[in-house]
């Protein structure tokens, strides 16, 4: 690590289990599970309700268009919402989604990549599930027509994803398997060389977001931490959070304020019963790049 660990500040509370944010048309996204919603807010701290939804919303991106895609745990499908505010089903993560739906990267040509946790997470918590039952995961890409084809299987918890500047290079969180692992991706949206990124010991890495630089910053599940890493696994940069850090997004103009979202817990019924959810922020050195 080459510098002395950045410590978060406050930025906005009062949700239950925030996720997938997204920096878009001067405002940060995210989705709420247990609230129901996708909500922006300004860098001001001026929040609205952008999505009322029927569900749990998660991945969050936006068609060449402009319409929104919403990724539904529960549904294991892509929404659509329309330019008059209505939601429509845009495309199944079924069969290949074995548990609930995930985080998403939307590609500047609208393909959509959407993970899924491939097993029942609570339930092991819980002592509900053996580990020997634990499951791998496929990345299911959803086409701007709304078919559905799997990108790439055998993942450990696929999760937060990022597309390069040039759209040539997906890296995914594999978060059962502490480590973000890449794809070449071609210009029809197929992945492949599939190889390891980055190993991270003791961390568990939740959503991620790429910087101008090429490192890759890392919530880090375990842990009240995000970390920046370099392929290869160096840890550039730490930031300390007040709670467990679930996802992360460089935003505002310059793009260099990093957006914490945090949780006390993440699941679902210790998540649902308070809004004990917030976002936390902090400057940082090296702006964003590439997708979301």
């Amino acid at each position: 690590m080459t510098s002395e660990p950045l410590t978060a500040e406050p930025f906005l509370s009062g949700l239950y289990f925030g996720e997938c944010p997204r920096w878009h048309g001067g405002r940060l996204w995210y989705s709420d599970f247990f609230d129901h919603t996708v909500c922006s807010v300004s860098p001001e701290g001026d929040r609205r309700v952008e999505v009322d939804f029927d569900g749990e919303p998660a991945g969050l991106g936006w068609l060449p268009d402009g319409r929104l895609l919403i990724a539904s745990r529960l549904d294991r499908a892509v929404f659509r919402r329309e330019p008059d505010g209505t939601v429509v089903r845009h495309g199944e993560l079924a069969p290949w989604a074995t548990f609930h739906a995930n985080d998403m990267v939307v590609a500047s040509n609208g393909q959509a990549y959407a993970g899924n946790f491939g097993f029942d997470l609570d339930a092991l918590t819980d002592g509900l599930l053996d580990p020997s039952e634990i499951k791998n995961a496929s990345i299911v890409r959803v086409d701007p027509d709304g078919t559905s084809h799997e990108a790439a299987a055998d993942l450990a918890f696929p999760n937060g994803t990022v597309i390069t500047e040039d759209g040539g290079t997906l890296v995914v969180a594999e978060s059962a398997g502490g480590r973000l692992s890449a794809f070449d991706r071609a210009q029809d949206g197929t992945l492949s060389n599939r190889r390891v990124w980055a190993t991270l010991p003791r961390i568990a890495p939740d959503g991620i977001c790429l910087c101008a630089d090429g490192s890759i910053w890392v919530a880090n599940a375990l842990g009240a931490e995000c970390v920046r890493v370099a392929e290869g696994g160096e840890i550039l940069e730490r930031v300390t959070t007040s709670l467990h850090c679930y996802a992360c997004m460089l935003g505002d103009d310059d793009r260099r304020t990093l957006y914490l979202v945090t949780a006390v817990d993440s699941h679902a019924a210790k998540a649902s019963a308070a809004r004990n959810g917030a976002i936390e922020k902090v400057r940082t050195t090296v702006p964003g790049a590439g997708l979301p």
